[in-house]
């Protein structure tokens, strides 16, 4: 069997991303293995022609290949960013900083540094819209109150998440509810 290749994708972070990568190489007719965040595996190496006509389909999308290894770190941070936002606050007995440089090995000023030269915000700044993103998502979604929402996020009080939804959102975590369950009333209800 031939040695399988691995393409790098920038801007994957959800079950919808992985959907709309596999859709793209449908299109394309290409034969591929696993497609995961940040990641697609592939039988054999593409030719050079196929894998630019691919990366220009997933520019359309809002995604790109990933081609230097620096590339990669700022994407595997990335990715632990989103899993530590995703991580019960019962777990995150270590600090995100920690939690990144424990996977990646590298000293934690240089990830940071070279997240913010790459990304142009600091990997807080990233982790503060995550997790916005991701209280959003509870807010919406799930039946938990503020103080269940602040504690599983590990946010030290529900002021505290308040005060960071509103500055990320420009609304207050019970307005934003209120517009979203506005939103979600049936067609001709009362």
């Amino acid at each position: 069997m031939a040695k399988q290749d691995k393409l790098l994708i920038r801007n994957m972070v959800c079950q919808r991303c992985i959907m709309t990568v596999e859709s793209i190489l449908k299109k394309m007719n290409w034969t591929y293995g696993n497609v995961s965040l940040g990641e697609v595996e592939l039988p054999q190496k593409p030719d050079p022609e196929k894998l630019k006509e691919f990366d220009e389909e997933l520019k359309k999308v809002g995604f790109e290949l990933i081609e230097t290894r620096v590339n990669k770190i700022v994407e595997d941070i990335k990715k632990l960013v989103l899993a530590y936002v995703n991580i019960d606050a019962d777990d995150k007995k270590k600090k995100l900083s920690a939690y990144i440089t424990q996977h990646l090995h590298y000293d934690y000023s240089y990830l940071s540094d070279l997240f913010s030269s790459i990304e142009g915000v600091t990997i807080e700044q990233f982790f503060i819209v995550q997790r916005i993103e991701k209280v959003k998502e509870l807010i919406v979604y799930e039946e938990l109150s503020l103080t269940e929402i602040a504690y599983r996020l590990g946010f030290s009080s529900v002021h505290h998440l308040s005060s960071q939804f509103k500055k990320s959102t420009g609304l207050t975590p019970s307005h934003f509810k209120k517009i979203g369950a506005e939103k979600r009333k049936p067609l001709g209800g009362s």
